[in-house]
């Protein structure tokens, strides 16, 4: 006959969730500021050598246009109403793109995580 195991459902409370999220981010922390100083150096290169232009007007985008491109970038959204048109630009905005990933994956393990501890701690609970 079949193997029988007990299953039983674990009550998973958000604030453990998010507790456990939390405290998974901080131990990243150091790569989190690491990403963070990489996005503001490609910031300020993409300013200064990405030739940066705004599509509609075909002039050089100041900086705060330049800084809202970075971010649609790495957020991995782009608009395409700003774009670098240098090669150097063009590389700039890979990197940046490549930046959003790395942050992105990194919040969803801490989510993953946060989910397996709790679940873990309710477990011991009972």
């Amino acid at each position: 006959m079949g193997n029988t195991t007990d299953h039983h459902a674990v009550r998973l409370r958000a604030g453990e969730i998010l507790k456990e999220t939390a405290k998974t981010l901080w131990y990243l922390r150091a790569i989190q500021i690491g990403l963070l100083l990489l996005f503001v150096l490609l910031t300020l290169g993409m300013y200064y050598w990405g030739a940066p232009v705004e599509t509609a007007n075909r002039t050089p985008s100041p900086v705060g246009e330049t800084v809202y491109f970075c971010a649609i970038t790495a957020l991995t959204i782009g608009y395409g109403d700003v774009v670098p048109t240098s090669t150097f630009g063009r590389i700039d905005a890979v990197c940046l793109g490549l930046i959003g990933l790395v942050f992105t994956g990194l919040f969803v393990a801490a989510a993953v995580r946060g989910v397996q501890e709790a679940a873990r701690r309710a477990e011991e609970r009972g």
